[in-house]
């Protein structure tokens, strides 16, 4: 029997989370589209071989951002045009992590505090690049969100790759080498200095909103003693090596920008009432093992990682910025002396990029090798 895929799961078991839970308008969506995905749903793409024939059919995607089935090309895409954007020198990988105390607020309030998430890492990276005890320099950078950990919990933190060096105030060059230049416990302490003044002020203002577990931050005193726990907390954000070379920031890149709540590939097994799928204990150092759910269970906390309807999950800042990046990196690579990487794809048409990337050729006949085009009259789909 084939491995079971987050199809297969929505397929026998939403109906039975509808029961027991009321999905939000983007969740239902999210959930429709899985469910109907390269079903014929959507529509179908249908060829007929100009030597032979024979007709082939091509169900559409959903294209959703959540759905496991729609995220490779637009993922190869992505980092095609990222390629234009790196530069020969040191890049660092940042974690920035919120204490488990405060998920129950940013669940009833993900738009804001996912954006204030957003607010904080870049005033701390920014003023911190700024200051010349540490860099005095304008860096780059890309943050991108994620709301799970490994058992899709909701944990929420911001995975930012940032640019190891900048430029001054006289447009000079400056970094410090292959060490990571910003002293962590400074790092942690500002970011959740930020994080929680803002909390603080959003709260005085009346822009929250409380349901669930967090409704008893109603309560000035009990919300009070929220962030005396949280000020209490090390925020101890997580720094990774540099990556060795151009193409290697590319590829670390597509590992987070397009990442879902969880693949198929971790998906082991499922029954008639469970699903058991990999999970990485960190306690064990990083070793992966099988962890078992229900199914309803398993769809509640895939759903529980929709992001809100529009909202931009993937933020480029200072030198990266869209609006200036053109001359920033351009000056930059002439003050380095680098080469600009140029994207393979660009200005190429869906069949042109599967050839290229997967070696699958779309307009070949699979039965004589023959050319696929499209019908002459309009053929009837059924499903």
């Amino acid at each position: 029997m084939d491995k079971p895929t987050v199809h297969d799961i929505f397929l026998r078991f939403y109906p039975g989370y509808l029961e027991k839970y009321s999905p939000s308008p983007v969740q239902s969506k999210v959930a429709n589209c899985i469910i109907n995905c390269k079903t014929g749903a959507y529509g179908a793409n249908i060829s007929i071989c100009e030597d032979c024939g024979h007709t082939q059919i091509h169900y559409n995607s959903c294209r959703n951002r959540c759905c496991p089935m729609c995220q490779a090309l637009p993922k190869e895409m992505w980092m095609d045009k990222r390629r234009e954007d790196v530069l020969d020198a040191p890049y660092f990988h940042v974690v920035f992590t919120v204490p488990q105390e405060l998920n129950p607020l940013i669940y009833s309030n993900q738009q804001l505090l996912y954006d204030t998430l957003y607010h904080s890492v870049s005033a701390t990276i920014n003023e911190l690049t700024a200051d010349t005890k540490h860099l005095g320099a304008k860096v780059g950078y890309i943050c991108v969100l994620h709301t799970w950990g490994s058992e899709m919990n909701f944990h929420p933190h911001i995975h930012a790759i940032l640019l190891g060096g900048g430029l001054t105030a006289k447009n000079q060059w400056r970094d410090k080498g292959e060490g990571f230049f910003l002293p962590v416990k400074v790092l942690s302490k500002l970011f959740r200095g930020k994080y929680l003044n803002e909390l603080k002020t959003l709260w005085e203002e009346n822009k929250l909103q409380f349901h669930g577990s967090s409704v008893k931050y109603l309560n000035h005193y009990a919300f009070k003693e929220l962030l005396n726990t949280c000020y209490e907390k090390d925020w101890i954000p997580h720094c990774k090596k540099t990556f060795n070379g151009a193409q290697s920031v590319i590829n670390y890149l597509g590992k987070y920008t397009h990442r879902i709540a969880i693949s198929n590939h971790r998906i082991i097994r499922m029954d008639e009432n469970t699903v058991t799928y990999y999970v990485k204990d960190y306690r064990e150092k990083g070793k992966w093992k099988e962890f078992t759910i229900s199914g309803v269970e398993f769809i509640r906390r895939f759903l529980m990682h929709v992001p809100p309807k529009r909202f931009v999950r993937i933020r480029h800042y200072g030198l990266l910025c869209t609006r200036s990046k053109t001359k920033h990196l351009a000056l930059c690579r002439n003050l380095l002396g680098c080469k600009q990487y140029l994207s393979r794809l660009k200005n190429m048409e869906t069949p042109q990029i599967l050839e290229t990337l997967y070696g699958i050729k779309v307009t070949v006949c699979k039965c004589c090798g023959g050319h696929l085009g499209k019908p002459k009259q309009r053929i009837p789909l059924r499903i």
